[in-house]
């Protein structure tokens, strides 16, 4: 039998909103992560490792940002004359009002590329978004797809200890995996099983049930936008109703990094452990980082529980924290429970407790930036925030929750 053609389609989101001063100047997905990698490397990892070559990178938001990052797909081997890495910006002078610009939810931004995966002709869409940690094998949600002649396959998980089913699409199924009702942010969840935001959508299907769902609801809408929102909204509940949606049940690591406090929750997950994501030399985080010097930590350093980076330099006290490449704590300096990007220097007397520093930012010598403890994971007001190129001034005092603008000196 022919093999089936597969197109993923990576959704990078608009301008994270959420993520406040992090993500003013760059996409989510190129934030970092775990030191030597960027957000957008696990899901593109994934799908190299699963032998998916088609894919579609749909940026709403600092593109350029992205675009370096990617590097043209060489990292995943999607640099290629036929297929590969392709990078979807928003266009203008295009189509409608409703088919080009910025797209105003996950569903929505695919109903505006949806004549693009028409001209593809794949036959099978894996769609994901570029915000979460996880290992999955696409092959085996493929074959579940498949299997079932199913129209949609979701991705689903148990929710993550600590976090609430609130925040995601909650799913309910029968015995043999079909679904029978989805409801997106529920006030009062019927269950812990969610939707990871990874599906296969049979191609004809979504592109039908996209322009029906136009049909209905672009009255409703107001100019430039076509109403389907996210895909909880609208597309996959109709998809439910027609009866052929089931579920592929993953129990691994998975994480949702879009809130400081998830952010910064998902770092201290992996400062002792791998959880299976980082260290399989069979399917490893492939990105585009330079080369740096090894880390070093100097006399009189001290480092407990933490994750240094290439170029990190230590004289001070690092402890359960995340230091991008090239960070430097100077002696008498102290970094605890917190993460620090790329070449951000904490000055000699310095204190950085429960925070999230940018990259290129300093912390001068005894300034403080203070931490409102464990309860900063349960709320994400509570989290120090410091842009990029930031600048804290010597003996200046941040209290919990502040959030300091790139390129600010306070």
């Amino acid at each position: 039998m022919p093999r089936s053609r597969v197109l993923a389609i990576v959704q990078a989101g608009g301008s994270g909103g959420r993520l406040d001063v992090l993500t003013r100047e760059r996409a989510k997905p190129a934030l970092p992560f775990a030191g030597s990698w960027q957000l957008v490397d696990i899901p593109l990892s994934n799908l190299a490792h699963s032998g998916i070559t088609d894919v579609w990178l749909a940026v709403q938001f600092q593109g350029s940002s992205l675009e370096e990052q990617v590097a043209n797909g060489r990292p995943w081997d999607l640099d290629r004359s036929h297929g590969g890495l392709r990078l979807l910006m928003p266009q203008e002078g295009t189509g409608t009002a409703d088919e080009e610009g910025f797209a105003q939810g996950n569903a929505d931004a695919l109903y505006r590329i949806r004549d693009q995966v028409r001209a593809a002709a794949p036959d099978e869409v894996v769609v994901l978004s570029a915000d979460h940690v996880y290992r999955l094998d696409f092959t085996d949600v493929l074959e579940t797809h498949r299997r079932a002649g199913a129209e949609c396959t979701v991705v689903t998980t148990a929710v993550p200890p600590g976090d609430r089913a609130a925040d995601h699409a909650v799913v309910q199924h029968d015995e043999d995996g079909r679904v029978t009702r989805i409801d997106y942010k529920p006030e009062d969840p019927a269950g812990d099983t969610i939707a990871t935001e990874a599906f296969v959508y049979d191609r004809e299907v979504l592109i039908e049930v996209l322009e029906e769902l136009h049909r209905n609801l672009t009255h409703e809408a107001e100019e430039g936008d076509t109403g389907l929102g996210d895909f909880g909204e609208h597309l996959v509940p109709r998809l439910v109703e027609r009866g052929r949606t089931v579920v592929h049940s993953y129990d691994g690591y998975w994480r949702d990094l879009g809130q400081p406090h998830l952010y910064l929750r998902a770092h201290r997950d992996f400062l002792t452990e791998d959880h299976g994501v980082l260290d399989d030399p069979e399917w490893p985080i492939l990105t585009r980082q330079p080369q740096r010097t090894p880390a070093r930590v100097l006399d009189g350093g001290v480092v407990v529980d933490s994750l240094l980076s290439p170029g990190v330099q230590v004289s001070g006290t690092v402890r359960r924290s995340v230091l991008g490449p090239g960070v430097v704590v100077e002696a008498g300096a102290e970094v605890c429970d917190s993460v620090l990007s790329a070449d951000t220097v904490v000055r000699a007397g310095a204190r950085v407790d429960w925070a999230i520093l940018d990259s290129d930012c300093e912390v001068e010598a005894d300034a403080v930036v203070e931490g409102a403890g464990e309860a900063a994971l349960d709320d994400p007001d509570l989290i120090t925030l410091v842009g990029r190129g930031s600048v804290v001034g010597r003996g200046v005092r941040l209290e919990p929750g502040s959030r300091l603008e790139p390129g600010t000196t306070a």
